[in-house]
């Protein structure tokens, strides 16, 4: 069933709010993607090719939210739960911020550096896309997002996680903080 929306694509689903699909699983996700690339950056450092994946991680979770939160305050689209009408952009108030979705997103950017850094060597890597696009699925059917905003939320977290994987110089976050945090925890107890 086609609608509207910038892709012709965007309708409201039937509301599933229960099983793998509740909002509880998909921040289950969202806080356990945050937390394991953040301690397996400060675990790991940058020393291998490990530790530098998860900080390239760290690097593209921080500028696709950045990006996410730009784009939302700027396209205010109402979401699904608000409205039926796909098309309802540049609208006020505090709870229109459909566009993109930041959570599949983030999650993207967080597993995209593992699929570019290891998909050679480990080909099951590629399994790690089936968390975003969980939360894609996810997100629609609690009506937190239309189809468009978690396609566009996918795309956009996936390029910022390929540029922060084939970034030629060390990771971004890392020329900010303290040489000490280079050795990593685990490196420095071995």
């Amino acid at each position: 069933m086609a609608g509207g929306g910038p892709f012709g694509i965007d309708h409201r689903v039937s509301y599933d709010n229960s099983g793998i699909w509740k909002r509880s699983n998909q921040n289950i996700l969202r806080y356990g993607t945050i937390l394991t690339v953040g301690l397996g950056a400060l675990a790991l450092g940058d020393n291998d090719k490990e530790g530098d994946t998860f900080w390239r991680a760290v690097d593209s979770t921080i500028m696709t939210v950045g990006a996410t939160t730009v784009m939302k305050y700027t396209f205010r689209r109402e979401r699904p739960s608000r409205t039926d009408d796909p098309d309802q952009w540049f609208k006020g108030g505090s709870q229109n911020h459909s566009f993109p979705s930041g959570e599949v997103a983030l999650i993207s950017a967080a597993v995209t550096p593992f699929i570019v850094n290891y998909r050679e060597d480990h080909p099951w890597v590629y399994a790690l896309a089936l968390l975003p696009a969980y939360d894609a699925v996810a997100r629609v059917k609690v009506r937190g997002h239309w189809q468009s905003d978690v396609l566009v939320g996918a795309a956009l977290g996936t390029t910022i996680g390929i540029w922060s994987s084939r970034r030629t110089e060390s990771p971004i976050v890392l020329s900010w903080l303290p040489g000490g945090f280079r050795v990593g925890f685990i490196h420095h107890f071995r």
